[in-house]
């Protein structure tokens, strides 16, 4: 079964396109990250929540309050806010690593 990701925020690096490319479902939410966005997302089944903006930060907590093994990345050149910090599973700058880089990563199952 793919992997399923949920993408928030801008993509002005093409890693939506890249996460595809690897394989991964990607649902986008284009809109505030809220418990309905990420319902209506379909978080309960996603295996990664990518923010893109940190100012979405605090979808963190409720992803994870409805998915507790949802790994939170934020791909973003902005730096993460401290309450949020200890939420994601892994922050990434986009002038430090491509997006096919970072898609190649996050499309290993480490699961088994």
């Amino acid at each position: 079964m793919a992997q399923t990701a949920i993408v928030a925020g801008s993509d002005p690096e093409g890693l939506v396109d890249a996460l595809e490319a690897e394989g991964l479902s990607v649902t986008r939410i284009t809109d505030t990250v809220s418990a309905s966005t990420l319902d209506d997302a379909g978080i309960d089944d996603a295996d990664l929540l990518v923010l893109t903006d940190v100012a979405e930060a605090t979808g963190i907590s409720v992803a994870k309050d409805r998915n507790p093994d949802v790994r939170a990345v934020v791909y973003s050149r902005e730096s993460l806010p401290e309450f949020a910090k200890g939420q994601a599973d892994l922050a990434v700058d986009p002038a430090l690593l491509a997006a096919d880089v970072v898609a190649e990563e996050l499309a290993v199952d480490d699961s088994d």
